[in-house]
C-alpha cells in the first residue's frame, strides 16, 4: 500500500499552501475502513526493499545492539504514531472540528502555513530520494539475475562481472514510459502488484537465511559485530547501520491518509492506535527474522543486500525469481511515490498558464494492438526530466547501503519526530515545562542526536565509496 490521497484536494500535491484551504467534507465520501484494512495498508506500506539491508546492519552492530536498534526505531515509530493519531481531527476555532486528509495538511492546519511550507520541502525530498534508492536497487537486482545465471553455468568461482549503468538507464526508460500514466488514481493496480512482490522477496530472503543456518548446523555472528582495525571505522559502520535501519520505518508519513479511510464508531483514533500496535509488532518481528536469519547465516560476511550480494547461489531460479519480484515491486512503487511530485509542478503550470494549449491539451498516441496513450507536452517534458534526474543521481552514487543510510536519516527527524511532537503540543494544549512537555522535548533531542550521528556516518560512507 502507498499513500492514496484525494488527488484533487490533498495539500501534498499543491505547490503552495493558501490560508483558506480548510477542507469541507464531501457528502458522497464514505469511509468504510476498519482495523483489518488499516493493518493491511500499514504492513504493505512499510515493508520494502530496505528490509534486504538488515542482515548487513545486524552484522555491523552484533547480536545485542542489532536487535535493540531495530526495537529502538520501532519504538520511535510507535510514539510518533500515537502523537499523529491525535492530529487527525483538528478543532479549528472558527470552523469547528475539521478532518485532516494528509500529513502535510495536518501540519498546515495545526502549525500554520510557514511550517507547512518547510514540511513540504522535506516531504518532497523524501519522495525524490525514494526514486533514487529504487533506481539503484532495481539495477542491482537486474545485474544479480545475470550473475546468478552465470554462476550457475560457469561455477561459483567464475568472474561474472556486470556493470550498473546500463540497467539504471533501462529502469529509467521504463519509468519514463510508465510516468505518462495521466493521474494518481490510475496507479492503484501498481500498488497491489507492489505489495504482493514486496512480501514475496522478503519471505524468500528470510527463508534462504534460515535454510542456510539449518544446513550449516551453526549460528554465525558475534556480540560485537564486524571487527575493525580502528575504533573510528567501527563508529562509522555503526552509524551507517543505524541509517539503514531508519530507512525501513517510513510509516508515520502515511498514517493520516490511512486514518482518513476508517469508519466510526469506534473513534478513528482508537482504531488507528490498535492497528498501529499490531502492524508494528508484525513488521518488527518480520525485520528481526529477516535481519537475524541473514546474520545467523553469514555472520560478519553478511552481504549489503541479502539477495544480490551472492551469499546465496542456489537454487539459482529462486534467486532469479526473488530479484524479479524486487524489480516488479520497484517499477510500481517508483510511480506511486513519484506521482505526487509530478502533480505539484503540473498544477503550478496549469495555474500559471491557464489558457495555454501547451499546458492543457492532451494528444492521443495510438500503437497497433495497444490502447491509446494520452500525452501532454508539459507532462512529457517534466516527468521525463524528473526520471532523468533520479536516474542521473543514482548513476553518480550507485552504492546501495551507503545511499540507503543517507536516505533513511536525511529527513527522518523533522518528519517522524519534530512535526508530530509540535503538532501534539498545539493539539493537546500542552503547556511549557509540564511533565509531558519536558519528556517529549528530551525524546526529540535524544532522537535528533541519534539521527545526526547516523547521518554523518552515512554521508562519510557515501563519500568514501565515491572517491575510494
Amino acid at each position: 500500500m502507498v499513500v492514496e490521497g484525494e488527488d484533487d484536494q490533498s495539500p501534498l500535491l499543491h505547490s503552495s499552501f493558501p490560508s483558506s484551504s480548510i477542507q469541507r467534507e464531501n457528502p458522497s465520501l464514505k469511509r468504510t475502513g476498519n482495523i483489518w484494512t488499516a493493518l493491511a495498508h500499514i504492513i504493505t506500506g512499510v515493508i520494502g526493499s530496505g528490509v534486504l539491508s538488515l542482515a548487513w546492519s545486524m552484522a555491523q552492530l552484533g547480536w545485542i545492539a542489532g536487535p535493540l536498534s531495530i526495537l529502538f526505531f520501532a519504538s520511535i515509530t510507535l510514539v510518533s504514531t500515537f502523537l499523529l493519531c491525535n492530529c487527525y481531527i483538528f478543532h479549528h476555532p472558527e470552523h469547528g472540528p475539521t478532518r485532516n486528509h494528509s500529513y502535510l495538511e495536518a501540519v498546515q492546519m495545526i502549525l500554520g502555513n510557514k511550517s507547512a511550507w518547510v514540511c513540504g520541502i522535506f516531504v518532497r525530498i523524501n519522495l525524490f530520494k525514494i526514486g533514487v534508492v529504487y533506481t539503484i536497487t532495481s539495477a542491482i537486482s537486474m545485474r544479480a539475475i545475470l550473475k546468478s545465471n552465470c554462476y550457475h553455468r560457469e561455477g561459483h568461482e567464475a568472474a561474472c562481472q556486470y556493470g550498473n549503468t546500463s540497467y539504471m538507464l533501462l529502469f529509467g526508460i521504463i519509468q519514463i514510459v510508465a510516468s505518462q500514466i495521466p493521474d494518481f488514481r490510475n496507479t492503484e493496480w501498481l500498488s497491489v502488484v507492489a505489495a504482493i512482490m514486496s512480501f514475496t522477496y522478503s519471505i524468500i530472503g528470510s527463508a534462504l537465511g534460515l535454510a542456510k543456518v539449518i544446513g550449516d548446523g551453526k549460528i554465525e555472528g558475534s556480540i560485537g559485530g564486524v571487527p575493525t582495525s580502528t575504533k573510528a571505522q567501527k563508529v562509522l559502520l555503526v552509524s551507517q547501520a543505524l541509517g539503514d535501519i531508519a530507512f525501513v520505518y517510513p510509516y508515520p508519513l502515511i498514517l493520516i491518509e490511512i486514518q482518513d479511510t476508517l469508519k466510526s464508531p469506534p473513534s478513528e483514533k482508537v482504531t488507528m492506535k490498535k492497528a498501529s500496535i499490531m502492524a508494528l509488532c508484525i513488521t518488527t518481528f518480520f525485520y528481526l527474522c529477516c535481519g537475524g536469519f541473514g546474520y545467523a547465516a553469514f555472520g560478519n560476511s553478511a552481504p549489503g543486500n541479502l539477495l544480490t550480494g551472492f551469499g546465496f547461489y542456489e537454487p539459482y531460479w529462486l534467486i532469479d525469481f526473488a530479484n524479479a519480484c524486487i524489480i516488479l515491486h520497484l517499477v510500481g512503487a517508483y510511480q506511486v511515490f513519484s506521482q505526487p511530485m509530478f502533480a505539484i509542478l503540473e498544477r503550478w503550470a496549469a495555474e500559471k498558464f491557464p489558457n495555454t494549449g501547451f499546458v492543457g491539451n492532451d494528444y492521443s498516441l495510438k500503437f497497433p494492438l495497444l490502447p491509446a496513450l494520452r500525452l501532454n507536452v508539459v507532462r512529457l517534458c517534466f516527468r521525463t526530466a524528473y526520471v532523468a534526474s533520479t536516474t542521473g543521481i543514482a548513476m553518480i552514487f550507485p552504492y546501495f547501503n551507503q545511499v540507503l543510510g543517507v536516505a533513511g536519516t536525511l529527513n527522518f527527524w523533522p518528519l517522524v519526530i519534530y512535526f508530530p511532537v509540535e503538532m501534539y503540543f498545539v493539539q493537546q494544549n500542552i503547556g511549557a515545562w509540564t511533565r509531558k512537555w519536558v519528556f517529549l522535548h528530551i525524546y526529540s533531542i535524544v532522537c535528533l542526536f541519534v539521527i545526526i550521528f547516523a547521518l554523518v556516518g552515512s554521508f562519510e560512507a557515501l563519500i568514501t565509496a565515491k572517491f575510494s
